[in-house]
This record gives C-alpha cells, sequence and structure tokens, in this order.
C-alpha cells in the first residue's frame, strides 16, 4: 500500500481522516485534493505526484476563498496574455 492509500480515509496517520477527495490525472502528474480535518479544524492537503515523487501543502480551510480568487486572477491574466 502506498503512502497516499495509508493517509486515505481508513488510514491513521495522525494528519486527520479525509472528509472528501478529488483526482486529477493529466499527462505525467496525479493531483489529489483532501478535503480533511484535524484538531485545529479544516484543511485542503494539495498532493502532486510526479512518477511516484510527492509534494504537498496544505491549505486552511478558512483561505481557501482568497486562494480561488488568485487562481481565477492568475487564469484571467494568462488569458490576456494569449
Amino acid at each position: 500500500m502506498s503512502d497516499y492509500e495509508n493517509d486515505g480515509p481508513q488510514g491513521g496517520s495522525g494528519r486527520g481522516a479525509a472528509l472528501h477527495t478529488e483526482k486529477i490525472v493529466t499527462d505525467r502528474k496525479t493531483f489529489f485534493l483532501d478535503l480533511k480535518e484535524n484538531d485545529r479544524g479544516r484543511f485542503i492537503k494539495i498532493t502532486e505526484d510526479v512518477r511516484g515523487r510527492r509534494d504537498t501543502i496544505m491549505v486552511p480551510i478558512e483561505i481557501v476563498n482568497e486562494l480561488m480568487d488568485a487562481l481565477e486572477n492568475i487564469i484571467e491574466a494568462d488569458e490576456k496574455s494569449e
């Protein structure tokens, strides 16, 4: 079982149980977005998997709207530059 599977809804990693998971697959990368909860609150764990190498960030649920706004601004800037 992989590290990611150990940290899934039934996993006991101590980092909080997954309440919801989304998966995005591209050519070479897979992204996992997990809504999780621990004793400090809810957060989104974003994991990028590139051929077995993983990088993860944790985003507190309180700032998700700010993150979404920033991503929308980046998309708009990209569309304008085309």
